[in-house]
């Protein structure tokens, strides 16, 4: 039974020369680093520009002093110990401060840095408690870091409470286990069990996981998604937009279209946070929007699902089209229940990076 070894210390990875290893090192000082062996085989190592590698190897480029911390305020929403309830029908419980690996752009990197970890809830009886005296909280996302690095004991015993209070239809699993290494599911028989358990008929246990490009969806890695998905699991999934990875029609239509063939529904593409280190990931907002239209030209109605869509500190907000003059965004959600559907036009920025680039609105238009 092959389980990839994890590494830590980018000077311990074999594709880099040694002038590189020392180079990233310092970025590692700051910006902390992990993979493991399945994930680092993916690297083509004789391409400087492999899409794999900048999805997970340091980058001199995240010491530019750009961005946040915490890009999308999520502190804002912080109601019990490692939760947040920003939208009615969601909470959103982080209970774990470890993954399969570091993305570089990760938004919340700031849990792998100076005591960041405090963030994540140890302890959920105060989590439940909230969620149980909050009859409209639908949905529960299990987040982090990535709940399947959890020991599934440690996970079944958190869905399986979360099962007792009756207004949850839903548990998601936000997680990129399957793209960063499929066999933490294939070598545990234990899994497919528990999602057997508690995905019912009536309240489905939906996987949210993150594939950010088509090589990431190997037959390890599908193999992985098939099991859980018959135990009866829901697949969703969603990406940044990232420069250098998958920010051209080609890739995002062929990634889009891959998941649709495997029974994954491309669920967001995100603008990429301004969060601290990203710029180098970072494509601008309405070039982004022609980079996804023009992909869709390539998808099935099934693989073209997904909504583009910035995760602000004030809800998601759509981007839902450009012309010569305007762009013009919308709220998919809102903190506001009264923003919710909120149509705007702005004036055109080319450079907007950010929700905050665009200012007065040109027009506005409520659903209520």
């Amino acid at each position: 039974m092959y389980s990839p070894k994890y590494v830590t210390d980018i000077t311990k990875v074999p594709g880099l020369s040694e002038e590189e290893k020392k180079k990233l090192a310092e970025v590692q000082k700051k910006f902390a680093f992990r993979s493991n062996e399945y994930y680092l085989s993916l690297i083509d190592w004789d391409d400087p520009a492999d899409p794999i590698r900048k999805l997970v190897i340091p980058d001199p480029a995240e010491l530019e002093e750009w961005g946040r911390l915490d890009a999308s305020g999520e502190a804002r929403y912080i109601v019990a110990p490692g939760m947040e309830h920003k939208y009615d029908q969601t909470a959103l419980v982080l209970v774990s401060d470890m993954c399969a690996g570091f993305c570089r752009y990760c938004f919340r990197k700031r849990i792998f840095m100076n005591g960041g970890a405090r963030e994540v809830a140890r302890d959920i009886d105060a989590d439940l408690e909230y969620i149980s005296s909050h009859p409209e909280i639908t949905n529960v996302l299990l987040s982090g870091g990535d709940p399947l690095f959890l020991s599934t004991n440690r996970l079944e015993k958190i869905i399986a409470r979360i099962r007792e209070i009756d207004h949850v239809q839903i548990v998601r699993i936000g997680t990129k286990v399957p793209a960063y290494n499929p066999y933490r599911i294939l070598n545990d028989t234990k899994l497919p069990e528990v999602i057997r358990r508690y995905s019912t008929e009536g309240k489905k246990i939906y996987i949210i996981t993150q594939f950010n490009h088509p090589r990431e969806l190997t037959e390890q890695a599908i193999k992985a998604v098939n099991i859980l998905q018959n135990a009866g699991a829901v697949f969703a999934s969603q990406t940044p937009l990232l420069h250098g990875i998958n920010d051209n029609p080609e890739t995002i239509a062929e990634l889009s279209r891959k998941l649709s063939f495997i029974g994954i529904a491309p669920y967001y593409v995100f603008q990429c946070r301004p969060t601290l280190g990203n710029r180098d990931f970072v494509v601008p907002v309405e070039e982004g929007y022609f980079i996804l239209e023009q992909a869709k030209m390539n998808c099935s109605g099934l693989a073209k699902r997904f909504t583009f869509a910035m995760s602000h500190v004030c809800g998601k907000i759509a981007i839902v089209g450009v012309d010569d003059e305007r762009t013009y965004l919308k709220f998919h959600q809102s903190a506001e229940w009264e923003d919710i559907g909120k149509f705007m036009s702005f004036r055109r920025n080319p450079e907007a990076l950010w929700f905050d680039d665009y200012k007065s609105p040109l027009s506005e238009k409520k659903v209520v």
